[in-house]
């Protein structure tokens, strides 16, 4: 049997959902902006998963960091969660109460399982979430796609839907949920550059740690590069209402991270066959924009 979405082919024989290739480019203005590696050939440890690296602005400053010495499970821009139903999803240690973050055989995996499309400014396809030991957890269904928004500007929309297929509650956590005061990191998750002292965060919220970090923003802008190099703004928003409600996980020390948290302090229960969708819009420009200028993006991009 054969399926055709636009221009691309899919054919639902097992052998043909194999290919040669691992990374599928995201392009605009004839040039990468992007690239996806849906495939990745990456240790257990790191609980393996697409990853979009490196992506670009159009002048071709580099606002992604894969794998950097002191967090290797770090993967530019992804989809990480710290803990579904106990196994890790992000990478790394495990927190535990108590005791404080541990190496377990607990990571899982995040597999590639067809495309429903593939061209150069829109991807879609279907995942499978697995344990360690390989068993099911949840399926989703992810949409990348980009638009150009100007000469100096271009948007990235990431949006995932995950439907429990386990057959009972699944609990997704952070460590913030079992008391890592802060630390109410998973979801989607972007490793920025780390120019030490260069970034400069913002939000409708204010210019202040404590009114950004942990709480709501309609949008947060992060602007990076230094005098030797280029400067760049991502401005990152919730396209959505569920989104929205989201708190932001915002790190400048030791690494420049921004995240979008499923479940801060509190676990997010995901019943069997429910499904929660989020997506999330960011803006990749060149130069350090004005945060009335990422405020007007965020109104013409949430809509």
């Amino acid at each position: 049997m054969v399926l055709t979405y636009d221009d691309l082919t899919i054919s639902t024989r097992p052998e043909a959902l194999v290919t040669g290739d691992s990374t599928a480019f995201l392009r605009l203005a004839d040039r990468t902006v992007a690239e996806y590696v849906w495939r990745p050939d990456l240790p257990v440890a790191l609980a393996p998963r697409p990853y979009l690296h490196p992506v670009r602005t159009l002048a071709g400053a580099t606002v992604t960091e894969l794998m950097p010495a002191s967090h290797r499970h770090h993967l530019g821009v992804s989809i990480a969660v710290a803990e579904v139903d106990g196994g890790n999803f992000w990478g790394g240690r495990t927190f535990i109460p108590g005791h404080g973050p541990a190496w377990l055989d607990n990571q899982g995996a995040q597999e590639h399982v067809r495309w429903l499309r593939r061209t150069p400014t829109r991807l879609s396809h279907i995942l499978r979430w697995t344990t360690i030991g390989g068993e099911p957890l949840l399926s989703e269904r992810r949409e990348l796609s980009v638009r150009l928004l100007g000469p100096g500007a271009w948007a990235l929309s990431f949006g995932f839907a995950l439907t429990n297929i386990a057959g009972r509650e699944l609990p997704i956590r952070s460590p913030a949920a079992h008391g890592r005061a802060g630390a109410g990191y998973g979801g989607f998750f972007w490793r920025a550059p780390s120019e030490a002292g260069a970034s400069q965060i913002v939000a409708e919220t204010g210019a202040r740690a404590e009114t950004i970090h942990g709480h709501t923003s309609r949008w947060l802008s992060v602007s990076g590069g230094n005098e030797e190099g280029p400067r760049w703004t991502l401005v990152f928003l919730g396209a959505t209402a569920e989104t929205r409600d989201d708190r932001w996980f915002v790190r400048k020390r030791d690494y420049l991270g921004i995240g979008s948290a499923l479940a801060w302090d509190e676990p997010l229960l995901l019943g069997p066959e429910a499904t929660l969708n989020r997506r999330i819009v960011t803006v990749v420009a060149d130069g350090v924009l004005p945060p009335e200028q990422a405020a007007a993006y965020a109104a013409e991009l949430s809509s």
